[in-house]
């Protein structure tokens, strides 16, 4: 009988982990999609669209792609993570350049991606204050996957405007 309840336990434990890691490993997975969209939609732009806009005073497409890059490290900051010491998170969306601006937004993507994973499942539960609204700790890593997601459908609505169309929708 010993045995028998030793081996439930076990199997619960192992349960109760494979889920932790399932939430986790389900979490990067949408954010790398999210991701990977973006910079395939970022890719199609050419240098010259990035500095387009819809209007005056909203987000070029490359200040967008920054934004969401320097949201990436202000989420994960508020999940007790500092942004590495080489990214100006306050200047982020002054760097300019293709090439530059896609660099900085894989970079962020990195940092989140790994930063997730040391995130302690224990720690779901712990409320976070996002500017006013509470949160725990998943709901701030799902609104890493749904800013992203937001600013994903920004670009494919700016991609529209000019002509661009999204790579994954040809």
């Amino acid at each position: 009988m010993k045995k028998l309840i030793t081996l439930f336990l076990i199997m619960g434990a192992l349960t109760l982990s494979a889920q932790e890691q399932m939430v986790q490993s389900s979490l990067k997975g949408l954010i790398s999609r999210n991701q990977d969209q973006i910079v395939s939609l970022a890719n199609a732009f050419s240098e010259d669209q990035y500095d387009w806009r819809p209007a005056e005073g909203i987000r070029s497409v490359g200040e967008a792609i920054l934004h969401t890059a320097q949201a990436n490290y202000f989420l994960a900051g508020l999940l007790g993570f500092t942004a590495p010491e080489d990214v100006d998170m306050m200047g982020m969306e002054k760097i300019k350049g293709k090439e530059n601006i896609l660099a900085a937004f894989n970079k962020s993507f990195a940092f989140v991606l790994e930063k997730i994973d040391e995130v302690n499942p224990e720690d779901y539960g712990k409320e976070i204050d996002l500017g006013g609204n509470k949160f725990n700790t998943l709901g701030a890593m799902m609104i890493i996957l749904e800013h992203s997601g937001e600013h994903k459908g920004q670009l494919i609505a700016y991609a529209r405007s000019v002509g661009v169309t999204p790579p994954w929708s040809n």
